[in-house]
């Protein structure tokens, strides 16, 4: 028997808080060398395309699994109901559960976020300038407003009304004030944290903007041909961190870009797991410009779901059925 778990379930069920534990354990248990990820390998279709990644984590997680995803570009129904992760335990190979992932997949690339900004943030950090309002911007302040006393923050996005949606909706659920602002400087001019989170192919963040001790976190693109900082942010950075540098490698495209003006050498970049095991310091110094390269990775996925299948154990929720 495995268990089956729907969008609603996995609303109900997985928590900002649980996918921080989760993400957390899987990087430290990578930086430990007791888990391990398949980069996303992307199969061309007529009119689209799919989408596959993997993970292990050991420890306490003890699980594995893969997410598929994708369809026809033209579609906007095919990610909520097409988005998949399956699990299975790592000690008996049993398929435990599968699980639909729209939203796993939103929560964990925040929580993903929010260990970086644990990490490499200043300690102090208390504001936050988040540019972009989409679907998957709302995690990504939430898990900073979990690991930083955060005291303030700004928005930016091109459509006026969207940016007012979203700071009144974010206003509300985090209690702090979130205020719309008109441009992406004004946004992080005095931001500690900056967040970019967006569909951009052209860079929305300029490194001239960024003050010292600023954290940055860049989520929003895993394509090879777009960037969403510029070549200086990378430049001025004193450390750069992604959650799979080979993933990196070929999705990373700012990363690519700073790599081929001679701005960057791969050796310069680490790994966030490293970080969190405690291999490699957070910060190098108070005022040190830090960035995570964000590009989502099947670890995060099967700690995500391994936590909201034992959630789901506990509530008795999900449908069984039987293989």
């Amino acid at each position: 028997m495995a268990l089956l778990l729907k969008e609603a379930d996995v609303q109900k069920l997985l928590t900002m808080d649980m996918a921080l534990y989760a993400v957390e354990e899987a990087f430290r248990q990578r930086g430990r060398g007791r888990a391990s990820v398949r980069p996303r390998t992307r199969m061309p279709m007529p009119g689209g395309g799919q989408s596959l990644m993997a993970g292990w984590v050991g420890g306490a997680i003890n699980a594995y699994g893969l997410k598929v995803y994708g369809g026809p570009r033209a579609s906007v129904t095919v990610r909520p109901t097409g988005m998949i992760v399956m699990l299975y335990d790592g000690g008996t190979g049993q398929l435990l559960a599968i699980v639909e992932a729209n939203h796993l997949g939103r929560i964990r690339t925040g929580a993903a976020s929010g260990v970086a900004t644990k990490y490499m943030a200043s300690p102090d950090a208390s504001t936050v300038g988040v540019i972009g309002t989409g679907g998957q911007a709302a995690t990504q302040l939430e898990a900073v407003c979990r690991v930083r006393e955060v005291r303030y923050a700004w928005v930016y996005s091109r459509t006026p009304e969207h940016r007012s949606a979203f700071a009144r909706q974010m206003n509300q659920k985090l209690g702090i004030p979130v205020m719309a602002v008109d441009s992406a400087e004004e946004c992080v001019a005095n931001a500690e944290i900056v967040v970019t989170i967006t569909n951009s192919a052209t860079p929305v963040l300029e490194g001239k903007w960024l003050g010292d001790g600023c954290h940055v976190n860049a989520a929003g693109s895993n394509n090879p041909l777009h960037a969403e900082i510029d070549v200086e942010a990378i430049r001025h950075a004193a450390l750069i961190a992604a959650d799979d540098v080979p993933q990196a490698k070929v999705e990373c495209g700012e990363l690519i870009a700073a790599v081929s003006r001679g701005v960057l050498v791969w050796e310069q970049v680490q790994e966030l797991g490293d970080i969190v095991a405690g291999r490699i310091p957070g910060r190098p110094s108070p005022g040190a410009i830090t960035l995570f390269e964000s590009q989502g990775i099947g670890a995060e996925d099967v700690a995500a779901a391994r936590a909201v299948y034992e959630a789901a154990l506990k509530a008795g929720a999900g449908q069984e059925i039987p293989l």
